[in-house]
């Protein structure tokens, strides 16, 4: 059967550069891995062909060489069909750097990293941190105090004797495909390399002791309530100077006292009398940045919504900002003067307090779809 093309078994272009080169053949390797296919002699013969493939295209002068004559022009190694015939040891150590670093992949298929020692990440902090709609709005710098775990001084380590300093256990098994190495990660160590030789007092058996920290955090504009925010890093560090795990902040939104939020809109309910309504006003309305002179048209219904652009809260991926919708509410009062009661008998009767909806007047539900 006729040779397949080595860009078409990676499933890259000719022109493909050495990092795409490497990218395509580790997809292909973790794909077809024997381990991931056991028993798929199909599999197997896929995964040794990438492994040619590769081995070709990644070597300069070879590639150079298969661009120009094809497979005819390949002599020797893989390009001259002994791929088929080599044990999978041979293929894999030829491709540890695919894999990030020297050795076997083995050792990466199995969580070996390429044999050197795992470094440790400290654990993450969460915290709350509430914030107005204003903060929210504009954006703030906050300074908040943090309890977090550091290495304490005085603490040394040494070579952990289990794995002998390289955080792991490895394990030889004799397959048909020859010698399978697995790894797991040291149960002294937990994968350090390193165990405490000497600690001072008071000092946990991690090596670690609490202190206080403050971090100053820059919230963006337009964060939500539940949002959670991370700071690399700002957690705690891990036992023996490993990575400091994170700081998660997750933003809890302070309940205005006249304002609500809808997305990146803001609403407010506006409560008039009927004689405002009816005759038209001017009066104040709070928003995010203070309050605003508004004027209340002649004959305004309620439920009428009125729009103050740009008076919103800005959109936390850079889209806009949103607006302050006004909903005017005309105010019924529950009980009435005998002199109030008296005037509103005789409107009662004018034929100009009769409703009389036109087609110009929008129900509720237009109204919503307009706006939202």
């Amino acid at each position: 059967m006729a040779k397949r093309d080595y860009y078409e078994i990676l499933g890259v272009s000719k022109g493909a550069s050495e990092d795409e080169l490497k990218k395509a053949y580790r997809k292909m390797a973790i794909k077809y891995h024997p381990d991931k296919n056991p028993d798929n002699p199909e599999a197997e013969e896929q995964f040794k062909e990438a492994a040619e493939a590769y081995e070709v295209l990644s070597n300069a002068e070879k590639r150079a060489q298969y661009d120009r004559f094809g497979h005819e022009g390949m002599r020797g190694g893989f390009g001259g069909g002994a791929g088929g015939g080599m044990n999978m040891e041979d293929i894999f150590s030829q491709f540890g750097d695919i894999f990030g670093g020297g050795g076997s992949p083995f050792e990466s298929f199995f969580g070996g990293g390429g044999g050197g020692r795992r470094q440790r990440k400290g654990s993450a902090l969460r915290i709350k941190l509430k914030l107005t709609l204003e903060e929210i709005a504009n954006g703030v710098e906050k300074k908040i105090k943090v309890n977090r775990l550091i290495n304490a001084e005085g603490v040394t380590f040494k070579t952990c004797p289990t794995c002998g300093g390289s955080g792991q256990m490895k394990k030889v098994v004799n397959t048909m495909l020859g010698q399978m190495v697995s790894a797991t990660t040291c149960s002294t160590c937990s994968g350090s390399g390193q165990v405490i030789d000497k600690r001072p007092p008071g000092v946990d058996s991690t090596g670690l002791e609490m202190q206080e920290e403050v971090i100053p955090i820059k919230i963006p504009a337009g964060v939500g309530d539940g949002m959670q925010l991370s700071m690399s890093g700002k957690g705690n560090m891990a036992p023996g100077g490993g990575v400091p795990g994170d700081l998660l902040i997750v933003i809890e939104e302070i309940e205005h006292e006249s304002l609500k939020r809808d997305g990146t809109n803001v609403v407010y309910d506006l409560y008039v009398n009927f004689a405002d309504a009816a005759l038209g006003q001017s009066m104040e309305v709070p928003t995010i940045d203070g309050k605003v002179r508004i004027k209340l048209d002649p004959g305004t219904q309620s439920g009428k919504i009125l729009r103050l652009r740009g008076k919103g809260i800005k959109d936390i991926n850079g889209y806009g900002k949103g607006d302050q919708l006004i909903h005017v509410n005309v105010w019924t009062p529950k009980k009435l003067s005998k002199e109030e009661t008296e005037i509103l008998e005789k409107l009662r009767e004018s034929e100009n307090f009769q409703p009389k909806p036109g087609k110009g007047e929008k129900g509720f539900f237009d109204r919503v779809r307009e706006f939202f």
